[in-house]
């Protein structure tokens, strides 16, 4: 990344009624507003003054109702079950701010690229530049069921729809030259028909012929941002992403994974030092050591081993809720898991060809504060941990919330201060869009010739 841009903050959001965290609605301080504007503004308001590059929506298009074939636990634990639309929820907290960046999950597997092309574009116009696309493939049955498909596409042949899906986005994006519009009213020409330019597309998934509706932003085109972690996954993040998403468990796999994704980043023709990465982490902070221990005891007591089940089964696409808790998966049943880095994180750690429903519980942490590590201390403990893995466990972080809006006030209020003190990140934005904060060049267009599958 740019030197001059310093350590990136995002903040991982929820357009729902929790955290990242699936306990945190019963934490002390949580708020009850989540169906309301406000809270989004709020949040917005907390993150902008922490100066925070962006703040981006996870999203599911199904409720987590994999396990035992019922929605029951999700609603009545809430569990990820108030799912609302992440980019109207992006528009109020653009109206609340002025820098902060917004991203949004969009899914390449039941969605299509004409509608998110234009629905991108006019988020990044009106807001002036700071819209990211959070992409995604989809995970389960459930969200298949939603869309009145019948089963959800295999790992593989969802990322290969998902090459051609973005290609034909980013093609969309790149019809119009910036300078295309003249509104000129002494000529009467209020666009010049040279810089517009037709897309003609046939390839295996998509075909679509026709001229793109909405003028470039002042970014280019929005940032772009993918989960990465899969073989599949990191080849697919290495040509697309400005930001990769990532995740490990510990300091050492952190090392190794920002090495791999630097080389897919390689692989794929770019420049590893253009491209952010940026592994989910939790971080729990208080004025001492001790109270912020304490904090971390009360949170992690919220967890709950069916919220985790019911978690586990929604992103493998697979029911735990028959299975002996011993008994090991056999091989055609790991092949079949959705999130397969999640799959095979858990046979590393737990050291199993073959792990069972416990092992998957225990070694992924899934709906508990173990899932992501955790950091645990003062500002200045932090703050030493996130110096020494910048540039060997990633380019910068995103927070994940234990409790709203707790852990970005704590963060903000405390670490941050302490990080701009070092050096690490900006005492102020200094610049107008979300590729200026994240020192991201605007890209050429992707010229809108035909292709042919």
């Amino acid at each position: 990344m740019s030197t001059n841009r310093g350590f990136a903050l995002i903040a991982f959001l929820q357009a729902q009624n929790c955290s990242n965290y699936p306990g945190s609605w019963r934490a002390a301080g949580s708020k009850e507003d989540f169906l309301t504007a406000e809270y989004f503004a709020r949040i917005a308001r907390t993150l902008e003054d922490g100066r925070f590059d962006m703040a981006f929506f996870d999203d599911r298009l199904a409720m987590p109702d994999i396990y035992g074939g019922s929605h029951e636990i999700a609603v009545r634990h809430g569990i990820r079950t108030v799912k609302l639309d992440p980019t109207v929820v992006l528009m109020t907290m653009a109206a609340a701010t002025r820098h902060l960046g917004l991203g949004a999950t969009y899914s390449t597997t039941y969605y299509e690229p004409y509608h998110v092309a234009r629905h991108f574009a006019t988020l990044d116009l009106m807001t002036a530049g700071r819209v990211a696309w959070n992409i995604v493939t989809s995970l389960n049955d459930s969200e298949a069921a939603n869309f009145g498909r019948v089963g959800h596409p295999e790992h593989d042949e969802r990322y290969d729809r998902a090459d051609e899906f973005v290609d034909v986005v980013t093609r969309m994006w790149g019809t119009w030259d910036r300078d295309a519009i003249t509104v000129d009213k002494r000529t009467g020409q209020f666009a010049d028909p040279d810089k517009v330019h037709r897309l003609d597309h046939d390839g295996r998934f998509f075909s679509t012929h026709g001229t793109f509706t909405v003028p470039r932003s002042p970014q280019g085109q929005p940032v772009l941002l993918q989960a990465g972690m899969s073989g599949r996954g990191m080849s697919f993040a290495g040509r697309w992403a400005d930001v990769i998403f990532t995740a490990f468990k510990t300091e050492e796999a952190g090392v190794a994974s920002y090495q791999a994704l630097r080389r897919a980043v390689e692989d794929a023709g770019r420049d590893p030092d253009s491209v952010a990465i940026t592994p989910a982490i939790s971080i729990i902070t208080a004025e001492t050591a001790e109270l912020a221990r304490e904090k971390h005891r009360l949170l992690s007591g919220l967890a709950r081993t069916e919220d985790g089940l019911a978690l586990l089964c929604e992103v493998l696409n697979t029911d735990f809720s028959k299975r002996p808790l011993d008994e090991p998966f056999g091989d055609a049943e790991l092949a079949a898991m959705s999130w397969q880095s999640l799959r095979d994180r858990v046979i590393t750690l737990s050291g199993k060809e073959n792990p069972s429903v416990r092992d998957f519980v225990n070694s992924s942490g899934r709906g508990t504060l173990a899932e992501t590590p955790t950091i645990v201390g003062t500002p200045d403990q932090v703050a030493d941990t996130l110096e020494r893995w910048q540039g060997t466990c990633c380019d910068g972080i995103v927070l994940t919330a234990a409790s709203v809006p707790g852990t970005y006030d704590d963060f903000s209020r405390l670490v941050v201060p302490e990080l701009q003190r070092r050096g690490l990140v900006r005492r102020e934005y200094e610049g107008t869009t979300l590729r200026d904060n994240l020192g991201l060049s605007i890209p050429e267009p992707a010229r809108s010739l035909p292709v042919t599958a």
